[in-house]
């Protein structure tokens, strides 16, 4: 019954009520030898979409990350084969599923597993993944928060949940966030000192973000100039009981040296290179850690228990004070802007209204 099911409501998402294909909007990364790179919205159908997916999603939403940027404006060799509908998460209501998990009417959510990237994804009012890639939207938010949160808040999660595992306590001090202003540090940010931690934030724009970064919950702003280059000492005051760094480069490489003793560094991002010139004193004067946060590969479970926590702390009235809403026209630019560091907050992208 399963099998005949799915069947017919896979037809019925592809056909209308004249037997012709429906066509919907996607915004689609091409490039070949002969053509450059171009981003484009378009009408396609059904076809388009892989058959090796279990469950058709009507898109809801989707964000603009730093990784979307990257494939927005064709670099950072993420997408290898062309054409491609970027969007490395989503949210929305499945409408056909042939894997028992996942009935039509779901509400779901999905993040990483290289969607947007190897992956038809998020960019497009429909998406066929795997179910395995999934998770249901948690209860207290709607499929706007869930993107309003975004892989960018999931990353945070992450971090955060690594930190603690490490012994972070919002008695240990106070915790370093790096980008703060972008879309993981300001979830970081909320979502620590609403766990009652005191909050410094590094930001390269210290006068436009500062009363942006205190509503967040920031207690002491940081210029980036202070802390972007590496130094020929190996280790300076002991100030961070922990950080959260989507920078990476020079800037992490100084601040191990800054960390407590026993303290870690939660590393989610390269926004300032993938090089750290770090020194190995930190680590055994002072038993500092660096922990590798991944959000692509992330187990059922811990996927399930990061979105749970998240819909218990996150403070749903800063969710739409830090997020502007976006259409898929928007998208070329939206990339560029985040590649260049001009995005404050989130942007959600407004599938289905687009």
């Amino acid at each position: 019954m399963m099998i005949h099911f799915t069947i017919a409501a896979r037809e019925s998402s592809n056909l209308n009520v004249t037997g012709e294909k429906t066509m919907f909007k996607a915004l689609i990364v091409s490039k070949s030898d002969d053509n450059p790179f171009e981003a484009n919205l378009k009408e396609i159908d059904h076809d388009f979409l892989s058959d090796d997916g279990e469950v058709l999603v009507k898109v809801a939403y989707s964000t603009v990350n730093y990784k979307d940027g990257l494939v927005l404006c064709g670099k950072g060799g993420l997408v290898r084969d062309y054409p491609r509908i970027p969007g490395i998460d989503f949210s929305g209501v499945v409408e056909a599923s042939s894997d028992a998990r996942y009935k039509p009417g779901d509400e779901v959510v999905l993040t990483g597993w290289r969607v947007g990237e190897a992956w038809h994804g998020g960019y497009a009012h429909y998406a066929k993944v795997k179910a395995d890639w999934l998770v249901p939207l948690p209860d207290g938010l709607s499929l706007k928060d869930a993107m309003a949160v975004g892989t960018a808040g999931l990353t945070a999660m992450f971090a955060i949940q690594a930190l603690e595992a490490h012994g972070l306590t919002p008695d240990s001090g106070p915790v370093l966030v790096t980008g703060a202003s972008g879309g993981v540090g300001s979830v970081a940010a909320i979502m620590l000192s609403r766990s009652g931690y005191e909050v410094a934030a590094v930001t390269g724009r210290k006068e436009e973000a500062g009363a942006y970064l205190t509503s967040l919950g920031v207690s002491q702003i940081i210029e980036r100039s202070e802390v972007a280059e590496a130094i020929a000492r190996p280790m300076e005051s002991a100030t961070w009981a922990g950080c959260i760094d989507s920078v990476g480069g020079e800037m992490l490489a100084r601040i191990l040296g800054q960390l407590k003793y026993g303290a870690s560094a939660a590393a989610i991002g390269n926004a300032g290179g993938v090089a750290v010139p770090a020194n190995i004193i930190p680590f055994l004067l002072r038993g500092v850690n660096l922990l590798g946060i991944d959000s692509v590969m992330r187990p059922y479970d811990n996927r399930v228990a990061a979105w749970a926590r998240i819909a218990k702390d996150m403070p749903k009235e800063m969710l739409d004070e830090m997020t502007q809403i976006i259409s898929l026209s928007d998208l070329p630019e939206a990339g560029a802007q985040i590649l260049k560091g001009q995005v404050k907050g989130r942007l959600v992208v407004d599938v289905a209204n687009s």
